[in-house]
């Protein structure tokens, strides 16, 4: 079940909020102000945070800040009266995820719980960072593949140019995202999140664009959307191949103008605003099938950039392994050092189907459960056990050396990728290299080793 956190110094404000948020199937815990909320998010997980402003000891602003700071993937519902709404706009450049204003509507409240609750969740496949740890760029890895990936982020950040990041879920897509708007001259204005599959279709425009009071039922104030809240910053379209049709259309306005109408309003604003998005879906394969536009597609799609999935950069998992132990140290208050061997060959073989978000989880559950210096395989399914078959190592009733095992499986795995890669471009070996992360001659060298030939 769900968990929010009420923070309100009002006792009848939280008595409001708790009983409308368990009608809808919530658990909710209460806190009388910022303070006494951080001691609650110590001792349990909540998938959301509603905070009034003005409270005693500690107030609202910075209950923000210490969230967003020690719980990054934690969305925070700002409460405010009408007469601070300019103070929750600078509070949703600072990382809130939204506000409502009093006196409220149940369903606008029901409304943004419900978007802050369906975005915690997606970001759960996702790995995530707080601003310290976001400094250390190479999380992702340090193979020759990552490494380009970083390069190229080098290149585009200083620009204005639009990107696109593919990649599976896991891969840690807002990541690069994050780190394109940090090392961008607009890094000290806004870095506006919104994941596109976590609106509701009929909500979408007004979560872009914003609204004019009055537009429609329950719009008592005008609200800026994500574009304008992030005018001379960057905007980061999340699982943007889950827009609806004809919100594609009005995104390609605003590309193309730089300018849009908030809902029920008459007023052109004009925005300066860098856009990145990130899908998991193949958006190419969606235009010939009529799912997407293809105008939008190449607007998206001036500066591409791939994550591989980790199964094709094993390399990395023992140096991240290494990291998210560390990470956990710090969170847990465990002093573990490493990894028992067992763990570290099974880390390697597993393909790791949710990437590296997949990796960090089962550290984190086996630092929380490791009894000694090392983590052990406590926290291993027999799922996962069994999918990581060692038969074809078996050699006269031998098992390989465990470094022989490893190499045979890496370039069994490289075979079968890069074999796929040609399929899909059509044997285009330019054009195959780039989506590999190799170079012409590089991929050619491989293919010579594999005897791949169309």
């Amino acid at each position: 079940m769900d968990k929010i956190l009420v923070v309100d110094d009002e006792l009848n404000m939280r008595l409001v909020l708790s009983a409308m948020l368990k009608k809808e199937g919530f658990e909710v815990a209460t806190a009388a102000d910022g303070r006494d909320a951080l001691e609650v998010l110590k001792k349990e997980d909540y998938t959301a945070v509603i905070t009034d402003l003005k409270m005693p000891h500690l107030d609202g602003m910075e209950l923000l800040s210490r969230v967003v700071q020690n719980y990054p993937a934690m969305p925070v519902i700002i409460i405010t009266a009408h007469g601070t709404i300019a103070t929750a706009v600078d509070a949703l450049k600072r990382g809130a995820f939204d506000y409502i204003t009093k006196p409220f509507e149940q369903e606008e409240l029901k409304n943004v719980v419900r978007k802050a609750v369906k975005t915690h969740n997606l970001n759960a496949t996702e790995p995530f960072l707080g601003p310290e740890e976001a400094e250390r760029d190479g999380l992702m890895g340090g193979s020759e593949t990552i490494r380009a990936v970083y390069d190229t982020i080098r290149q585009v950040a200083p620009t204005t140019t639009t990107v696109i990041i593919t990649g599976e879920t896991g891969t840690g897509k807002e990541l690069i995202a994050g780190a394109i708007h940090r090392h961008s001259p607009r890094s000290h204005n806004p870095f506006i999140k919104i994941n596109c599959a976590a609106i509701a279709e009929n909500l979408m425009e007004s979560e872009l664009f914003g609204y004019e009071k009055g537009a429609f039922t329950g719009a008592v104030v005008t609200k800026p959307g994500k574009f304008e809240l992030a005018h001379r910053g960057t905007l980061f379209l999340d699982e943007v191949g889950e827009l609806p049709k004809e919100m594609q259309v009005k995104l390609l306005r605003v590309i193309q103008e730089q300018e849009f109408e908030r809902v029920g309003g008459l007023r052109t604003i004009k925005v300066d605003v860098r856009l990145i998005a990130a899908t998991n879906r193949n958006l190419l394969q969606d235009v010939r099938e009529g799912k997407f536009r293809e105008d939008l597609f190449y607007r998206l799609n001036v500066f591409p950039i791939h994550i591989p999935p980790l199964r094709n950069r094993r390399e990395d998992i023992l140096p991240l392994t290494e990291y998210f132990v560390h990470k956990f140290n710090k969170k847990l208050g465990k002093e573990v050092t490493g990894a028992d061997p067992e763990v570290r060959e099974f880390f390697l073989a597993y393909d790791w189907p949710g990437n590296v978000r997949e990796l960090e989880n089962m550290v984190e559950r086996m630092v929380l459960m490791a009894r000694g210096d090392l983590i052990t395989g406590e926290s291993i399914s027999e799922d996962m056990r069994a999918s990581v078959s060692l038969t074809d190592s078996i050699v006269e009733g031998h098992l390989k050396p465990f470094r022989e095992i490893m190499k045979d499986q890496k370039e069994e795995v490289e075979k079968q990728v890069i074999s796929r890669v040609l399929e899909e471009c059509g044997w285009n070996v330019t054009r195959s290299a780039a989506e590999l992360g190799l170079s012409r001659k590089g991929l050619q060298l491989k293919m010579i080793k594999y005897k791949l030939r169309k």
